[in-house]
Formats: structure tokens, C-alpha cells, sequence
């Protein structure tokens, strides 16, 4: 019997929420696997759109179930997955309910799809709408306090599309070739969707890979060592390489170290791509030491990564507080480490993309090197430094322009 059109990723995308849910894997491993029996590019893209929004929705999305079911159904069940991935089609992705039905239903095969046909009946019926910005988890909720109803507005929408030039003087030649909007000089905004590799500048061919895809608060924290002019940088925890790029096009002659082979060796296809030179080192950070002291370091250390949630909301659900405490103390001992590898008056950036204040300003107020504080002029309109001179974005800021991730950033100078 034939399937109706679509089903292939309507199953990947039933894959990858199951991935997330029950293994606890990141929506990004577990892409791959979930969809590799589909071939089209637009149905890989659907299958991630649809878990994406599963997931950025879910507290509404149980709501909304459970006040059509007179019993409610386990958390875990497979077919409150398949309505929730039923209601985000209809709700978020603006799939007719016929569609939804005919795609939705045969997930079900040999289950309750009297039901689930029954409660998404019932709930087209009364014309369901979803709130202007997600629920939060209530334990995600607790934890950002009152910075969750921002966040939360932040997330309604999934983030555009941003990238950075190799060549900030180029930011007006590929604003026009792109169609694109600039928050800041070396930075582009289009629309998300976009096929990466089919737009200009990404190949030699028609630009010399002019640049890389990198979140605008991604961008800011190489932006604060400024020129290199020749000095050595430590780019630490540096795959997949957007900082490293980034350095090595401000002048920087760059080291760039991080554990992971696969990593690294996507680190080495940007740089291939985009002719820019870099030496790279696969070593564990904690048992590495320099040959030399360095003019600069920036460490983006590893994180819980929950200020991508825009992207990646899965981590609304994977997080907790076991791993931002196993993250907060890998992030001490890094930067217990590198501070001691610096030259007199030499550099050092912190960043994460976190939202966690155990990561983040916790970790700052320990580093006993001389704050250098962040200016205004070294930002692009709508976002300010911290009293204490640091960087703490989120993703409910700068909402006209479609927002960014969440980070938190500071710099030091050795004495």
C-alpha cells in the first residue's frame, strides 16, 4: 500500500524526538541517524522542523492534550508523541488538518489511533491556539527566574540565519549579493531556511568561501581581541571553528586545540574552504601544556549550551542541574589552567553559550587576573555591557532583529 507523501520524514522526525526523549541525545547527533533513509533535502529540513518545534512547545502542546483526553496519557507514550508532532504541524508549521491526519495517523499503525484522531478532531474543533511565546519547563523556568519570561518570548519563533565574512570590509558587496540585513560590520542576517551551500560566497568557485555560518553572539567574543597583527593566539575548546576563522582573519597566528577528531577535522574543511591558516592540535585541554606564553587566549569552554535553545530546544528538556554542575566544574579547571599560560599584559576572553549563572558570572568572579571590561563601542546597537563589565545576551534581546543566542563573555589582562 502506498504511503501518503511526507511520511518518510514525518518518521524521521518521530526518530529524532524519541533520540532526544528517551536516549537523552542532542538533537544535532541524532539528526543523522533519524534521518538517513530520507534523501530530499526540504524532508530532512521538515523532520527537523517539526521535532524542533515539538520540542520548543511541548508544556502548551501537553496542555492542549490533556484537556481532550479524560485520562491523561504517560508522559512517555508514543502516541502523545505523535499528537504533539500532529499539533505543532497544524499549529506552528501551518499544515492543513487533513494533511496532519493523513501523515500522522499510520505513525500509529497497530495503536490508538481512534484516539489520537479523536483528540485532534476535538481540539481543531475548538480552534486551539498556542500562547504568543512558549511555557518554560517548570524546573528551566525556576532556574532563569526572572529572566525566563524574556527568554521564553525569544523563543517563539526559530532564529534566522547568521553569518560572518572573512572580509568585514566586504559586509555591503554581500549584503546586496545576499539580500541580506547587518547588525554589525562583518556580519550577515538572512532568512532561515536557506540552503547554505547554494548561496553566494559559500564555495571557491563564486567567492573564495567568504564566509561561515555563526550566530551573531557567537561572533562577539574573538571581536573582543581585537587585530592580531602577527601575536599568537590560543583559541581553546576551538571546534567546529567559527572563532578560529574569525581570529585568523583579525591577523591572529592561531593555535587551535580541542579533543575531538571529528571536530577538528571539520575545523580543517572551514579552513580549507576559506583559504584561512591555522595551526590545529588534538589534545585534552586539561593534560596540554603551550611550548610558550601567549599573547591572547580565548576559551569557549565547553557548556550545557542552553543558550542555544532557539536552534536547539532540546536542551529545554536534556538539561538539569547534574550537568550544569559537571560543566561548571570543567570550566573552573580551564580557566584555572589557561590563565597561567598568558604573557605579561596578555589577553584572555571567557565565553559560553549558556544561560546559567553557574557558568557564566559564577566562573568570572573567580578568575584573578585584571578585569578588562567590554565597552559599549565593541557591541552592535541594542546590547550593553554588565556593571561589572561583562557580556550577558539572551535570547529575548534585541527582538526587532530577530534576536540572538545566549551567551555570557568576559575578558582579563595579565599583570
Amino acid at each position: 500500500m502506498a504511503q501518503p507523501p511526507g511520511i518518510h520524514a514525518r518518521k524521521a522526525a518521530l526518530r529524532l524526538l524519541d533520540a532526544i526523549m528517551r536516549r537523552g541525545e542532542t538533537l544535532d547527533t541524532a539528526f543523522g541517524a533519524a534521518t538517513k533513509d530520507v534523501r530530499k533535502f526540504e524532508d530532512k529540513a521538515l523532520a527537523r522542523a517539526i521535532a524542533s518545534e515539538v520540542l520548543r512547545w511541548m508544556v502548551d502542546l501537553d496542555a492542549a492534550i490533556d484537556s481532550a483526553t479524560k485520562s491523561n496519557l504517560p508522559s512517555d507514550a508514543k502516541a502523545r508523541m505523535v499528537l504533539r508532532m500532529m499539533l505543532a504541524q497544524w499549529l506552528r508549521l501551518e499544515t492543513p488538518p487533513h494533511a496532519v491526519l493523513a501523515t500522522g495517523l499510520p505513525l500509529l499503525a497497530g495503536g490508538p489511533r481512534r484516539l489520537a484522531h479523536g483528540v485532534f478532531s476535538t481540539l481543531t474543533k475548538q480552534e486551539l491556539a498556542l500562547p504568543e511565546a512558549p511555557t518554560l519547563p517548570a524546573d528551566v523556568a525556576e532556574r532563569w527566574g526572572e529572566r525566563a519570561g524574556p527568554i521564553a518570548s525569544g523563543l517563539a519563533e526559530p532564529p534566522p540565519l547568521d553569518l560572518t565574512l572573512k572580509d568585514a570590509d566586504e559586509t555591503e558587496i554581500f549584503k546586496a549579493k545576499l539580500a541580506a540585513d547587518s547588525l554589525m560590520t562583518g556580519h550577515l542576517r538572512l532568512p532561515r531556511g536557506e540552503n547554505v551551500e547554494k548561496l553566494a560566497g559559500f564555495g571557491t568557485k563564486d567567492g573564495g568561501g567568504a564566509w561561515w555560518v555563526q550566530d551573531l553572539a557567537a561572533s562577539l567574543p574573538a571581536r573582543l581581541l581585537g587585530e592580531g597583527e602577527g601575536r599568537h593566539v590560543l583559541d581553546l575548546c576551538a571546534a567546529p571553528g567559527g572563532k578560529t576563522l574569525q581570529l585568523a582573519a583579525q591577523g591572529w597566528k592561531v593555535t587551535a586545540l580541542d579533543i575531538s577528531k571529528r571536530r577538528l577535522d571539520l575545523l580543517k574543511q572551514n579552513l580549507k574552504r576559506t583559504g584561512l591558516k591555522a595551526g590545529t592540535v588534538r589534545a585534552d585541554a586539561l593534560a596540554w601544556e603551550p611550548k610558550h606564553l601567549l599573547d591572547a587566549i580565548l576559551l569557549d569552554a565547553p557548556c550545557t549550551a542552553t543558550g542555544t535553545c532557539r536552534r536547539h530546544p532540546d536542551v529545554l528538556h536534556r538539561i538539569g542541574q547534574r550537568q550544569i554542575e559537571e560543566m561548571a566544574e570543567l570550566q573552573s579547571a580551564l580557566l584555572e589552567r589557561a590563565q597561567g599560560w598568558l604573557k605579561p599584559g596578555g589577553t584572555l576572553v571567557y565565553a559560553v553559550c549558556s544561560l546559567e549563572d553557574e557558568e557564566g558570572e559564577a566562573q568570572a568572579e573567580r578568575v584573578g587576573l585584571q578585569p578588562l571590561p567590554i565597552t559599549q563601542a565593541e557591541l552592535p546597537e541594542g546590547l550593553s555591557p554588565t556593571p561589572a563589565g561583562w557580556l550577558r545576551t539572551d535570547p529575548g534581546m534585541l527582538p526587532d532583529h530577530g534576536g540572538l543566542d545566549g551567551f555570557f563573555m568576559a575578558r582579563w589582562r595579565a599583570g
